[in-house]
């Protein structure tokens, strides 16, 4: 078997490649298949965002028509074949596409315009990843217009420089929407990519890498193909192919099929499936939970989002993820099936060791189930998502926690936490939760349960943190939840503003 031909629409074209491996990414097919070195490699792991681009899906709105869906992603631990039959941007292309119409007498889109009229480049390197990053944001925002200075660096906490200390190029990101628009041609787009879709339609009986669109197809491989490996958004995988070196010789992609892309309510349940993106799933579930803005903001930078899944980071399973703490927390219920049918589980119990779960050899996750929050009179809910790491965005979690209690009359009635980085996988804190169950919710209660939680877990000790510091900080985040709890202002570092003046 050989890999089908990878066909995607750039520049207005459709660009057609053969024998293009399986496990090749994205970036070595621009710059060495393609010869588009705009495109810059940098930590060829997704930290650094010199290697972003912008994807362009075809997906339904809410009346089923059909629209354009603008994707900032890391080229970088992308696999090539993931793009087929979308659209493609990168930096080279934002003054090349037909489809893209520079404002009259202008030979700059606004990005680029901005980035040059705020001096937000020095070196040069990290610009055409903040160019792209931008570029997504610009079309995702209406041109720009409706992003705010905290938006803007949320949307850009995957992009690193080393040279402008952030101000020019923030500022840059808020004055493209004051500049003359650039708009893309959407109809001619989308046009070109149905007649890609119906063009690829063929049965990929004989391809390497194969991309169902339906579940059934996908079990029906993956029973067929036990050995193949499985990748979603390859945030993970991605790496094992460019610092690992690994290489596939077949690979099943799980994005395709459209029952693991859906997000819906059903029977008192939030119901996301495997393939829906992190960006997605997290902006349903602050839809319930307004207050996990800021974790979903800090989980990974929006290219990252914008690729990995939440099905792909449970079956990944790491410890340090950190997805998991707060599923656990919201007694999440995992969804795995094969040509056999399907079972659930709480999520916790899909863990055996480390990076270790109890999938078979020919089930995947394909949903993800969360139970809504249910207000009953006279009881108050709390839920909060700690993410503790060296860096404040774009970083690996030391420390994640995520408490979740409900008092009633004073008492705690309901008590569910989820922690990674302090065990082999990632962990619920049983023995704190029966610590909690039937207490007053008074400080004394929550400094028990901070003991109770640094007893629980015996971390280890490696690069991100010591065992000790782990131990510390979870009787600490207990603490600062209390002081939360109470509407104390200045508990978190997100409460307190430092203005700026120039």
């Amino acid at each position: 078997m050989s890999p089908r031909p990878l066909q995607f629409l750039r520049r207005g074209q459709r660009v057609t490649l053969h024998d293009v491996p399986p496990d090749r990414t994205l970036l070595e097919v621009l710059r060495e298949d393609l010869h588009c070195s705009g495109t810059k490699e940098g930590c060829g792991e997704g930290d650094c965002g010199a290697c972003t681009v912008v994807i362009g899906e075809r997906v339904p709105d809410a009346a089923g028509a059909d629209q354009l869906r603008y994707k900032a992603i890391n080229s970088c631990i992308r696999l090539a074949h993931s793009i087929d039959g979308m659209a493609l941007w990168t930096v080279e292309d934002l003054t090349q596409d037909p489809h893209l119409h520079l404002p009259a007498g202008k030979d700059l889109h606004p990005t680029q315009e901005a980035l040059l009229q705020c001096h937000g480049t020095q070196c040069g390197f990290c610009t055409p990843g903040f160019v792209m990053s931008m570029f997504g944001m610009y079309q995702n925002h209406a041109c720009g217009a409706q992003l705010d200075r905290q938006g803007a660096q949320e949307a850009l906490s995957g992009n690193l420089c080393r040279c402008t200390g952030y101000r020019p190029i923030l500022d840059a990101a808020q004055h493209m929407a004051s500049l003359p628009p650039a708009t893309v041609d959407a109809p001619a787009v989308l046009q070109k990519l149905e007649l890609l879709a119906l063009e690829n339609q063929a049965p990929q009986t004989d391809s390497t890498y194969k991309r169902p669109t339906s579940l059934r197809e996908l079990l029906q491989l993956r029973a067929d193909h036990p050995k193949a490996q499985v990748v979603a958004g390859c945030t993970d995988v991605g790496l094992w192919v460019t610092k690992q070196h690994q290489r596939f010789a077949m690979v099943l992609d799980v994005t395709g099929a459209a029952e693991l892309q859906a997000i819906t309510h059903t029977e008192g349940q939030l119901r996301i499936g495997a393939a829906a993106t992190l960006e997605q799933a997290f902006t349903s579930l602050q839809t319930h939970w307004p207050q996990l803005h800021s974790f979903a903001a800090r989980f990974a930078g929006l290219p990252v989002r914008n690729s990995g899944t939440l099905g792909g980071n449970v079956a990944n399973g790491s410890p340090i993820g950190d997805s998991m703490p707060l599923l656990i927390a919201l007694n999440a219920q995992v969804v795995l099936a094969s040509v056999r049918g399907e079972r659930s589980l709480p999520l916790e119990q899909l863990y055996t060791g480390y990076r270790q779960n109890v999938i078979a050899s020919d089930e995947l996750v394909v949903r993800i189930d969360v139970p809504l929050p249910t207000l009953v009179a006279g009881t108050t809910q709390h839920l909060r998502a700690y993410k503790v790491s060296k860096r404040q965005d774009d970083d690996i979690s030391a420390v994640c926690l995520v408490v979740h209690l409900q008092v009633e009359q004073g008492m705690v009635t309901h008590a569910s936490i989820g922690a990674g980085g302090v065990a082999a996988t990632p962990a619920r804190a049983r023995h704190t939760e029966a610590a909690l169950l039937g207490q007053p919710w008074t400080e004394a209660t929550a400094h028990n349960a901070g003991r109770a939680l640094q007893a629980e877990f015996s971390p280890i000790s490696d690069m991100r943190a010591s065992g000790d510091y782990r131990k510390h900080l979870l009787g600490s985040l207990v603490q600062r939840f209390w002081l939360e709890s109470q509407g104390q202002a200045g508990a978190s570092l997100q409460d307190i503003r430092v203005e700026v003046t120039v």
